[in-house]
């Protein structure tokens, strides 16, 4: 059965592959998984349809049969339990697979999120000059830690993994940032990433959306 994921249909990060639904698409790339794409509007995302599946309004989500998801981590999780070759068949290291997936999404993202949109939310205030670099700080003592816990190994733990995927993806926040490039074993580590053929794949066809509804 061919899962249907949910997409927007204008894409407010303009073509970058911020989107959540990238996560989703690389997944399925990698495992060799097709899938359908629903796009959505902003307007459709609330609507009661579009909300019995992702209770916030929010996108992506995914539905296969009469299984319906939503979280990109839960959703990314469920297709690497059900297809081989993003998580490994070891017990133990599948399990450290899953911990490097919580660590994306739980103990990166929450700063790099809170740093990237920063601007756009507090962006107006008297003290954002002052409050910029904390967080910026933030950002960089986690990736410090993450640096030396890669050291010069090509992925997190042994071969790449649900765990780099969603790592990645966090990661790529940053982007134009210059935070990244001040650790070069994670520049490289992302850029590694991005050469997957699997990445490319999902990244222009999140691309490609953008493009025909700008051309639209």
């Amino acid at each position: 059965m061919i899962p249907t994921i949910t997409a927007f249909a204008l894409s407010p990060d303009q073509g970058q592959g911020l989107a959540r639904d990238m996560r989703v698409r690389w997944a399925l790339e990698e495992v060799g998984q097709p899938y359908d794409v629903r796009l959505v509007s902003f307007k459709e995302m609330k609507q009661p349809e579009h909300l019995a599946i992702q209770p916030f309004g929010q996108i992506p989500t995914y539905e296969e049969g009469d299984l319906s998801l939503f979280e990109t981590g839960a959703i990314v999780l469920h297709i690497a339990q059900h297809h081989p070759g993003l998580l490994p068949n070891d017990a133990n290291a599948r399990a450290r697979a899953i911990t490097w997936m919580f660590a994306a999404l739980n103990t990166m993202e929450l700063p790099i999120v809170e740093f990237d949109v920063a601007p756009f939310v507090v962006g107006d205030k008297p003290w954002f000059k002052e409050f910029l670099p904390i967080l910026e700080d933030r950002v960089r003592v986690r990736l410090n830690e993450l640096s030396r816990r890669l050291g010069d190994a090509d992925w997190l733990d042994g071969e790449f993994s649900a765990g780099d995927l969603v790592m990645v993806t966090v990661l790529h926040r940053l982007d134009g940032s210059g935070l990244v490039e001040e650790f070069p074993n994670l520049s490289a580590y992302v850029a590694r990433a991005k050469a997957r053929p699997a990445y490319k794949r999902a990244f222009d066809d999140q691309l490609a959306v953008f493009v025909a509804a700008s051309a639209g």
